[in-house]
């Protein structure tokens, strides 16, 4: 389909799109809605910053507005009829905020139960009676068995970035969700990479749902230019230097490996006079949160980060993704990578390159 229009969506949610501009679907856009809308249950593999979000997000407020339509309004609190799993709590803010988007003429309420945030906030939200809930495994699982949440009402289930969700260690949280749960609740797992352990919870848990790949699902996106720099003698930062000195539009997110090559090059940029901040676990959440913040609203120009900012977070204004240490697997680098070069805009990945990165390098190759 070329256009949005040509799905059944609900008027007001066919106005929204045409107010924020959203006139051509994405692939995984154009794969899932048919079976969504139409109640059927779907896994579906496509690359970071493919519009995964949009693809279930309108199915699900959809459904839950058909269902208020119908005269069948929730009024149980705590008793969401939806409910989208995430692997963290920025990730959880972010698909917040584009459900909200669209609740302002389809009028659907939303809330948050994420991990990470204060419990009295997450008990707040699920207070009064609402129709979709975002949250994280952990949260959720904590505010069933405090009885604050019931899901024997749920009508939608949604993993977002399933992969991650399963690399945290949620597994038994979400076996205990499931179980929860009427069985004839419709499912949607969106993942970027079918891990070993996407691959058997999808067996064991979807095995009924209609497989949605988009062609380039284990590939780089084509508006991405990427750079391989050798590193010389081992000298990284001198080589940062110049890449820094190269003008970019928007924002440069650099990765490191470790917490403590994160710090270490923080500490080493900020001693060079460039404007800096870490985002990486095991920090002050609220230092991390505002780090994010700036880094979005483009007041800071470099941020630097672990893997913990390459999956699921969209920021508009990444021009730029510098590999400063190159990571082992092939599932992170494409996770990496795409956080610049989304949703049709281009961007550049640029990577240090060493002697030990030459199997990831072969393997990139291939792609």
């Amino acid at each position: 389909m070329s256009s949005f229009r040509a799905f059944d969506l609900l008027p007001s949610l066919q106005s929204t799109l045409k107010l924020e501009g959203f006139v051509t679907p994405t692939e995984i856009q154009e794969l899932s809605l048919p079976p969504l809308l139409k109640g059927k249950s779907v896994v579906g593999v496509a690359e970071t910053g493919s519009g995964k979000t949009l693809a279930y997000a309108l199915p699900v407020l959809q459904k839950m507005k058909q269902l208020e339509e119908a005269g069948d309004a929730v009024s149980v609190s705590g008793q969401p009829r939806a409910v989208v799993l995430v692997p963290a709590s920025e990730l959880g803010e972010q698909v917040t905020k584009a459900f909200k988007v669209f609740t302002h003429d389809t009028r659907v309420r939303v809330r948050a139960a994420l991990g990470g945030i204060a419990m009295k906030i997450a008990r707040r939200n699920v207070a009064s009676p609402f129709e979709v809930l975002l949250a994280t495994p952990g949260r959720l699982e904590q505010l069933m068995q405090l009885k604050l949440i019931n899901l024997s009402d749920l009508r939608f289930l949604v993993f977002d970035e399933a992969d991650q969700i399963l690399d945290q260690g949620f597994l038994p949280a979400i076996k205990q969700i499931l179980k929860a749960s009427p069985s004839d609740r419709q499912l949607a797992l969106f993942t970027a990479t079918a891990s070993d352990g996407v691959q058997d919870l999808i067996h064991e848990m979807f095995s009924h749902a209609e497989l949605l790949e988009t062609k380039g699902h284990h590939r780089l996106v084509s508006t991405l230019v990427t750079e391989n720099l050798v590193v010389p003698y081992g000298k990284r930062f001198p080589l940062l230097q110049k890449v820094l000195a190269q003008p970019a539009e928007g924002g440069t997110l650099l990765f490191a490996n470790t917490r403590e090559q994160c710090d270490a090059l923080v500490a080493e940029l900020v001693e060079h006079g460039y404007p800096c901040a870490s985002y990486r676990g095991d920090m002050d959440k609220l230092e991390r949160r505002q780090n994010l913040k700036q880094f979005r609203e483009g007041t800071l120009s470099l941020l630097i980060s672990t893997d913990l900012a390459a999956r699921g977070l969209d920021v508009e204004n990444i021009g730029r993704v510098i590999n400063y240490h190159l990571p082992k697997e092939l599932k992170n680098y494409l996770h990496r990578a795409g956080r610049t070069a989304r949703a049709g805009r281009k961007g550049t990945v640029i990577n240090f390159v060493t002697e030990r990165d030459a199997n990831l390098m072969k393997r990139l190759d291939s792609l």
